[in-house]
C-alpha cells in the first residue's frame, strides 16, 4: 500500500511540505511553491545521463564537481529542484543540498519533462543566475546550451547527431550529442 500525502490548500507548497512527500519513485520538485511531479527516469535518459557525465567529468574545472539527480537544488522555501546533471563550486555551506546558483545545470528531455525543462526550469535556473544551462533531447539526439549574459539566457550553442557542441562558457567543452545515446 502507497502512503497517502495530503497537502495544503490556500497557501504555497514549502519545503517542508515536499520533505513530507512519499518516497515511491517519482521526482518532487517545487517552484515557486507549485509543486511538480513526474514519474521515475528510464532507463534510456539514465544512460544518456552516465555518458553525459562520464564525457564532463574530465572538463569540470578546479574547485567545482559534478553531481546528477537525485541533487536536491533549494534556493528558497518555496523552490526545491533535482537537475539531471549539475556542476557546483565545491565550497557549499549545506551538506545536505545545494543552496546557491549552479555553474550549470543539464536536463535530459523526456516525454514527460520537455514542456517543464524547456521552459519553467529554464527561467528558474535563468532567475537563479546559473551562468549555463543544457538540454539533451536524445530523440534527436541534440545537445542546445543557453548562456547567461545580462541577467538572462542566450543561445550559446546547438549540435545534432555527430556535430560537436563545442562552447567556451562556463568552460571549454566538446561533446558530440550521438556518443550520449547508447
Amino acid at each position: 500500500m502507497s502512503a497517502v500525502t495530503t497537502l495544503p490548500w490556500g497557501r504555497e507548497l514549502t519545503v517542508d511540505d515536499l520533505d513530507r512527500m512519499p518516497d515511491d519513485g517519482h521526482r518532487y520538485e517545487l517552484i515557486d511553491g507549485a509543486l511538480i511531479v513526474t514519474p521515475a527516469p528510464t532507463p534510456q535518459h539514465q544512460r544518456v545521463l552516465r555518458e553525459l557525465a562520464f564525457a564532463m567529468r574530465p572538463l569540470v574545472p578546479k574547485g567545482f564537481e559534478l553531481l546528477w539527480a537525485p541533487t536536491d537544488v533549494r534556493t528558497s522555501r518555496t523552490t526545491n529542484l533535482q537537475p539531471d546533471l549539475l556542476i557546483v563550486a565545491l565550497a557549499g555551506s549545506d551538506p545536505h543540498r545545494v543552496t546557491e546558483a549552479p555553474l550549470l545545470v543539464v536536463e535530459v528531455l523526456s516525454p514527460s519533462t520537455r514542456h517543464i525543462d524547456l521552459g519553467l526550469k529554464r527561467s528558474t535556473y535563468e532567475e537563479l543566475g546559473t551562468a549555463a544551462y543544457w538540454v539533451v533531447d536524445p530523440t534527436r539526439p541534440s545537445i542546445t546550451g543557453w548562456e547567461l549574459v545580462d541577467g538572462r539566457y542566450v543561445e550559446a550553442g546547438d549540435a545534432e547527431g555527430d556535430e560537436p557542441l563545442v562552447l567556451e562558457r562556463p568552460f571549454p567543452v566538446r561533446i558530440v550529442p550521438q556518443e550520449l545515446v547508447p
